[in-house]
């Protein structure tokens, strides 16, 4: 975790302090106002939750009836830069919808960035079922950036790979080509699933990292 995401969560702790006294409230009275569970913000402010989400800054700010940026101060630039959210899940032998439904910044929940990669443009998904097996787990959280909106590039053909079927379904698959053009091969890694044949796809791209459930410092 870098320097810069623990010096922001200082400023939030000292800013939800001194804003909470100033309403004459309490942290479990702004945390049930808010939807959170009861010990929510205490935990921010002692710094149990390291890395608090956006949106549930946002969520205690309304509350408060003050700004984002009097709850976060100077910390708004790397807090947005640094947090991804997780859009959905890509099925490994689960049969899982592609979830696009989600506010710009939010959805399952949120994930720090890894230092690897620029946030600019990276999606975050996380694994359901065990096709992909030892390679990724069910709760991997995956993470990938959309080079193109149709098709695959072709440096990505052979990887492991996001991929959205022609019926709208999400995946983790490596992805090879098939016996025509414009069809593909959709591989599982676990033996003991079944891979889908010169199957049609809109478009897929190639897993750049991938995080098991309790590494991704999820909030």
């Amino acid at each position: 975790m870098s320097k810069n995401i623990m010096d922001s969560g200082d400023i939030i702790a000292a800013n939800l302090t001194r804003l909470i006294a100033e309403k004459d409230t309490n942290n479990r009275a702004v945390a049930d106002s808010a939807g959170l569970n009861p010990t929510g913000v205490r935990d921010i402010i002692t710094r149990k939750v390291k890395n608090p989400t956006f949106a549930t800054l946002i969520k205690i700010a309304e509350v408060l009836g003050v700004s984002i940026e009097d709850v976060i101060g100077g910390s708004a630039r790397s807090l947005t830069r640094h947090m991804i959210a997780v859009a959905g899940r890509v099925g490994a032998g689960a049969l899982v919808p592609l979830m696009d439904s989600y506010a710009k910044g939010d959805g399952l929940f949120h994930v720090v960035c890894p230092p690897q990669l620029n946030p600019h443009g990276i999606v975050a998904v996380q694994v359901e079922g065990d096709s992909m097996s030892p390679m990724y787990q069910p709760g991997h959280v995956l993470f990938y950036s959309r080079a193109t909106h149709e098709g695959i590039l072709s440096e990505d053909v052979g990887l492991p790979c996001v991929v959205e079927d022609q019926n709208g379904m999400a995946w983790v698959k490596q992805v090879k080509r098939g016996t025509e053009p414009g069809l593909f091969h959709l591989i599982s890694l676990n033996p003991n699933s079944e891979s889908a044949w010169d199957q049609r796809i809109r478009w897929a791209s190639r897993v750049l990292l991938a995080l098991p459930e309790n590494m991704a410092g999820i909030e």
